[in-house]
């Protein structure tokens, strides 16, 4: 079922996806983009909810027609991740996937939308079943909305 990764390792982690959207953003996506075993990778720009200050996440995602599809699972975590809760707070934000950046509008999705759309995200990333498994909290899925710029 996999390890849960203790709060206190986070900001190892934090430094990691760093070096991770460095990488990203100077290759136009070429590194970053796609690791084997897990879905292809986007980097979403957010503003911090508490503090007003410009983040920028790499997450995996799916296509849902025009959209993308990301998965707020910290690893099962008990807590939503950061990111969630800023999206939430300022819908408008923007993604790159690749070397395309864009602006979108995120939103939780439905209890339907979350009902189709979950199958599919197992299905491109095993791991998020047994990341339910370990949180009582249903893990939400953010539906990305693209926007004209």
């Amino acid at each position: 079922m996999g390890v849960q990764i203790p709060e206190r390792l986070w900001p190892v982690f934090d430094r990691l996806f760093k070096g991770h959207v460095l990488l990203y953003r100077a290759t136009g996506g070429v590194i970053g983009q796609r690791f084997p075993g897990v879905p292809p990778m986007l980097l979403l720009d957010h503003v911090g909810a508490k503090t007003g200050k410009p983040r920028t996440t790499p997450l995996a995602y799916i296509r849902d027609g025009a959209n993308y599809v990301i998965v707020a699972s910290k690893g099962g975590a008990p807590k939503h991740p950061a990111w969630f809760h800023n999206v939430l707070a300022s819908p408008d934000v923007r993604i790159q996937v690749g070397s395309k950046r864009m602006t979108v509008r995120g939103r939780e999705a439905t209890p339907e939308e979350h009902d189709r759309l979950w199958p599919k995200v197992v299905e491109a990333y095993a791991g998020y079943a047994g990341y339910q498994q370990r949180t009582e909290r249903t893990i939400p899925l953010v539906i990305l909305e693209p926007r004209p710029d």
